[in-house]
């Protein structure tokens, strides 16, 4: 039987003081996510960034359990488009999420399969429900790492592949006036995913 167990995560302090699994994701892994596929090809060839990292509290992946952890994704732009993670809906499809955002600016991009969208700012002290059925993406807007608290339950599991198809239907992007939401000329309908 398992017992209850505590961590700390403050800001100035975001990684967690335990964590079981460290990810980097790099540019490399959202080959075909930025609009200005010229500009990515050109910041890959001068190196594979580092973009985000998520630091995972594993729990069995089963009904009843919680995973949850801490992402930092770091400041950073391809082209207008800032620094972004993969984005996903989750495997079992009504499944919710819970953001706290830690510290920095951002939006998290999301999306349902029929058609619905939605950005929502984020700031520290924020606090996100992603309801069940929907895509998202957080998106760095600043010029500091924005770091963020997630959970979910664990049984949800992840589809990348449907928005690494498809992409989402809007993008967040650096405008002439500050941060802009653009609908997403590269956005592909998706097949079979209601």
């Amino acid at each position: 039987m398992d017992l209850p167990f505590t961590y700390q995560v403050t800001p100035g302090q975001v990684i967690p003081s335990r964590y079981d699994n460290h990810t980097l994701r790099r540019l490399s892994s959202l080959r075909g996510q930025f609009l200005d596929q010229q500009a990515y090809a050109a910041m890959l060839a001068a190196g594979d960034s580092l973009l985000y990292e998520v630091y995972e509290i594993k729990r069995p992946e089963v009904y009843g359990e919680l995973l949850m952890g801490v992402t930092v994704l770091h400041p950073g732009r391809v082209g207008k488009e800032f620094f972004m993670t993969k984005g996903h809906f989750h495997a079992v499809l009504h499944t919710a999420e819970v953001y706290y955002i830690l510290q920095g600016r951002g939006a998290m991009v999301m999306e349902t399969p029929e058609g619905e969208t939605a950005v929502e700012e984020l700031a520290p002290g924020k606090v996100l429900y992603v309801p069940p059925r929907w895509a998202h993406r957080s998106v760095n807007t600043g010029d500091a790492d924005l770091s963020f608290f997630f959970v979910y339950p664990a049984d949800a599991g992840h589809d990348y592949a449907t928005i690494e198809t498809r992409g989402f239907r809007k993008l967040v992007v650096a405008g002439e006036s500050g941060v802009e939401v653009i609908d997403n000329p590269r956005w592909q309908p998706a097949q079979d995913r209601v």
